[in-house]
């Protein structure tokens, strides 16, 4: 990373970021071209391992790349403060952002899948939601494992005091 001094390392640093964000943008790969695409998420980190979770229809160019290639990076960010300058250069953007990449699978088992459109909503909401089978079998739930994660801050700056 360029800027080091806006890098985040701290795992607690990135989860705390996370919960903050709506919004994650997978980016995949077709063999042709790179395809991003946002969606709203999940997250859960247990004994070390970091996943995201994923709804959506049970088809489309997104699904069809992943069977034929499950390996996605992903992007989410927040925060955003537009910072004025006093000329166009001294102009700046405060954000937060949280990156990275791994593997993505299908979920199958309904239990496995409530337990996904559950954390989904606790992410969009703030509160756990019970899913019937019908429910979860309507709609596909996908699960990244993340590999590898990095973030970078750039807070905004504290207003001067009166």
């Amino acid at each position: 990373m360029r800027r080091k001094d806006r890098e985040v390392t701290r795992r607690e640093d990135l989860l705390e970021m996370m919960a903050r964000f709506k919004v994650c943008r997978l980016g995949l790969w077709d063999g042709r071209e790179v395809y991003v695409v946002p969606l709203n998420f999940g997250y859960e980190e247990r004994d070390g391992s970091l996943e995201l979770f994923f709804h959506c229809a049970g088809e489309g160019r997104k699904l069809d790349i992943l069977q034929a290639r499950p390996e996605a990076s992903f992007e989410m960010d927040g925060d955003h403060v537009l910072v004025e300058g006093k000329t166009p250069c001294l102009y700046s953007y405060a954000y937060a952002c949280v990156m990275g990449r791994g593997m993505v699978d299908f979920l199958q088992e309904d239990g496995e899948k409530m337990h996904a459109l559950s954390r989904i909503m606790l992410q969009q909401t703030g509160r756990e939601a019970a899913f019937t089978p019908a429910m979860v079998r309507a709609v596909c739930v996908l699960r990244l494992r993340v590999e590898s994660i990095s973030g970078k801050l750039h807070a905004c700056p504290e207003p001067p005091s009166a």
